[in-house]
């Protein structure tokens, strides 16, 4: 039986992300998996968004994000926090992601700024 655990499945991803493990992300992604940066824009693909994540890696070598809260709602998974990152002070300090999952996998990856109206459409307040 597959039992579905959006909590685990988005902390193993973050992890991941954290450890700049290509092979796990990839291992985490749906073919259709969606990347969604906090100004709206959208990149397709398992393979496209792998690319972009070396890319990322190579450009912001000591990017991390740290959760201070999650909440879990069907598929769907909301996490407040901030990410750090020496290399680039714009992705240094507060954030919301937001996961779909998909059979254990990570369909859909969402950053959002940290704002008040951020928060109260995310159901954050």
């Amino acid at each position: 039986m597959d039992i579905q655990d959006p909590l685990g499945t988005v902390l193993r991803f973050n992890h991941f992300i954290n450890t700049q493990d290509l092979p796990g992300l990839n291992e985490m992604m749906t073919e259709d998996h969606a990347f969604i940066d906090s100004v709206g824009e959208i990149e397709r693909g398992r393979k496209a968004i792998l690319q972009a994540w070396k890319t990322f890696f190579t450009l912001y070598p000591s990017y991390r994000n740290v959760f201070q809260q999650v909440s879990v709602e069907g598929d769907r998974v909301t996490m407040l926090g901030r990410s750090h990152c020496q290399e680039e002070p714009i992705l240094d300090g507060p954030a919301i992601w937001t996961a779909q999952i998909r059979d254990n996998l990570i369909t859909e990856w969402r950053v959002y700024d940290d704002t008040p109206e951020n928060r109260r459409s995310l159901g954050l307040c």
